[in-house]
């Protein structure tokens, strides 16, 4: 088993930037796949960025392509996403996910789930 708990959300203006983390344990992630998910009240969840278990390759949708950071550190077992730019459609519950690693990133397919950390963008 996973546990994975996310850290780093609040509430910040339109433009401003937060970092998330998301500490893994329970069980080595250094060869799993981990991500980030997002889910805005009422609406579904949804991809934010993924990166592979050596932190050299990461997928991000158009939405926040150019504006985010998925990065990771084996040795803390820890994944983080810097979010820049940051603009009032960006606020949801941030969800951190893992999965066994694999040759490709995927955008579904997670096993593991955090518990979820609260960010708000005011205008």
């Amino acid at each position: 088993q996973v546990q994975l708990v996310e850290s780093g959300g609040g509430l910040v203006q339109a433009g401003g930037s937060l970092r998330l983390s998301c500490a893994a344990s329970g069980r080595t992630v250094s060869s799993y796949t981990m991500a980030w998910f997002r889910q805005p009240l009422g609406k579904e969840r949804e991809f934010v960025a993924a990166i592979n278990y050596r932190g050299g390759l990461a997928d991000y949708p158009d939405s926040v392509k150019g504006r985010f950071t998925i990065s990771r550190d084996n040795a803390k077992a820890t994944v983080f996403l810097q979010m820049n730019s940051l603009k009032p459609e960006d606020t949801a519950v941030y969800y951190c996910a893992v999965r066994p690693g694999a040759t490709v990133l995927y955008r579904t397919g997670y096993g593991y789930w955090g518990q979820g950390t609260q960010v708000t963008v005011s205008p």
